[in-house]
This record gives C-alpha cells, sequence and structure tokens, in this order.
C-alpha cells in the first residue's frame, strides 16, 4: 500500500482539499489526485465524496481513516528511530495551542528553532477549541489544564502563573478588591462556562465570580480588562507590557491564583519523532525562561 497515498488522504481531510493536501506534501495536485485514486481502486471502494467545492469522507473512509493514520504513524516512528539526533528536526509539525499561548510564548520560540532546524515546517493552530488531536491528524496539542481521563499521552512542560489585574479606570470607579471573598462584589471576566476561580498551591481554594461580560477566549478578556469592563484573570506573560505601561493594574489578594500546569498531549507512547521532542524540549525551556523573568 502506497503510504503516500495515505497521506493525501489524511492531508486532504485534515486541509479539505486535495489541492491543500498536494501542498502540503510538496507533489502536484495531478499527482495526488492520482495517487488517491489509485489507493481507492485498489481497496475497492470510494473514500472521499468530490464536489468542485469541497470533499467529504464517505461512510467507508471514515472507517478507513484511522488506519490509514496509523499506518502513517508508524512509518513516521520507525523512521525516527532510525534517524540520528544530530541531524535535527525535518517534516511537518502540525500544533494547536490556545491563542494567548501561542502568540506570547510559542511563536517567539519558533523563531529559533526553525533557524536551527531549516528542513523543519510548523503548522500553528491557535485556538481555545478542545480538537480531537488523533481525528484532526495533529502531533500535538498544548492545552493549560489539569488533564484527567485523557486517552493520549500527557507530559507536563511547564506552569503558567496568572495574576488577578484590573484597569486604572475600573478601580476609580469601583474600587480595588482586597480579598478573594470581595471579588464577589466585582465584575469578573470569565470565560464562557467558568463560574470560579481558583487559588493557593493546589487550588482547591475557589471562589465563584461573576460578571456582565463572559468570552470564549482569553485575547477578548484580555482586551475588556483593559476597557475597563471588570477584573481578570489572566497570564503574567500576556499581561507584562501593559503593567509595566500602567494600563493595567495587579491586584495581590490574600491568597495567590492557582498556577495550572502546561501539558502536551500526543497521540501514542511508541516513538517521539525528533521533531517533537525538539519542540518541546524547546517549549520547556520557554515556559522557564518566562517564569526565570518573573512572568
Amino acid at each position: 500500500m502506497d503510504t503516500q497515498a495515505l497521506a493525501v488522504l489524511s492531508h486532504a481531510v485534515t486541509a479539505g482539499s486535495i489541492s491543500a493536501a498536494s501542498r502540503r506534501l510538496g507533489l502536484a495536485p495531478a499527482v495526488a489526485s492520482r495517487k488517491l485514486a489509485a489507493l481507492e481502486r485498489e481497496l475497492g471502494i470510494r473514500l472521499l465524496q468530490r464536489t468542485t467545492r469541497s470533499i467529504s469522507l464517505t461512510p467507508e473512509g471514515e472507517d478507513f481513516l484511522p488506519y490509514a493514520r496509523d499506518i502513517l504513524e508508524r512509518e513516521a516512528s520507525a523512521l525516527a528511530a532510525l534517524t540520528p539526533d544530530d541531524r535535527g528536526a525535518a517534516g511537518l509539525l502540525r500544533v494547536t495551542a490556545p491563542a494567548a499561548l501561542g502568540r506570547e510564548v510559542i511563536v517567539p520560540m519558533l523563531t529559533a528553532l526553525m533557524a536551527a532546524n531549516p528542513q523543519l515546517r510548523v503548522e500553528l493552530h491557535l485556538t481555545e477549541r478542545l480538537v480531537d488531536v488523533v481525528g484532526e491528524g495533529f502531533d500535538v496539542a498544548i492545552r493549560i489544564a489539569d488533564l484527567r481521563n485523557s486517552n493520549l499521552v500527557a507530559r507536563r512542560i511547564g506552569s503558567v502563573r496568572r495574576i488577578v489585574c484590573a484597569s486604572p479606570d475600573y478601580l476609580q470607579r469601583r474600587g480595588r478588591p482586597q480579598t478573594v471573598a470581595e471579588l464577589g462584589e466585582h465584575d469578573c471576566l470569565t470565560l464562557i462556562g467558568v463560574t470560579h476561580w481558583a487559588f493557593g498551591p493546589s487550588g482547591t481554594e475557589r471562589a465563584r465570580v461573576s460578571g456582565r461580560f463572559v468570552c470564549d477566549a482569553i485575547d477578548g478578556l484580555h482586551a475588556a480588562c483593559r476597557r475597563g469592563l471588570g477584573v481578570a484573570m489572566l497570564a503574567s506573560w500576556s499581561v507584562a507590557d501593559d503593567l509595566e505601561a500602567g494600563r493595567l493594574v495587579e491586584l495581590p489578594l490574600d491568597a495567590i491564583p492557582y498556577s495550572p500546569p502546561v501539558s502536551a498531549l500526543y497521540p501514542t507512547t511508541r516513538m517521539v519523532t525528533p521533531k517533537l521532542r525538539l519542540f518541546l524540549t524547546a517549549l520547556g525551556e520557554a515556559l522557564r525562561g518566562e517564569a526565570a523573568a518573573g512572568r
């Protein structure tokens, strides 16, 4: 079975078209189409429904795709086992991460990593959505959370120091909370569905919070906080410039905000490829650098 044809299928489903898959694989679109057609003939089934504007998996394609990706993953693992570490990282690394973490930490880190590994390509998806790592073909998902009941490999690579902050305008209008309990008297800016903030070393002290504005993205809460809409709990590295410029003010309370772990989720323990290993090492160093700088 032609593994390149399997790669065309996998990338076409992820990218939404055969032409996009061909670009990712460095193939001519006609070659990618021929390989996919040959795979369908070999299997005796139709894998994709094609229209002029989109593609979608057939029921048979949905059943076959996990097997195709497992074959590709095993091939990558076997090649990784034979690749000397001093050759560096090569190939496409698909990463998903929260938007603020990606913007403030991952993208700056990638500058040096990609310069040192010229054969490495990175596809970074910034989203707060909990993606299906295996189903959507990602190499790794970076998440800021305590992870439980995951069927993926979870590796802790750092933590995030959080602070409670507000704009000078908000504090002038509403006063400055001094304790965690007083947060209940303020407009707190939260993600949709979040009703409590965690405090203390283990996060066991919880404060109920609410406000007139909620959002599905941390960046939206950050912007609302700068505009004086309320009090927010944000990562220290995301607000460092605002604190220095006086756009936001840190609010020392009678308890320290909980610092959640930053974890990497990836599909298998069979073999961590060089590109993934180097990425996780570099990200861990970047997070430790942020912590050492007090951010």
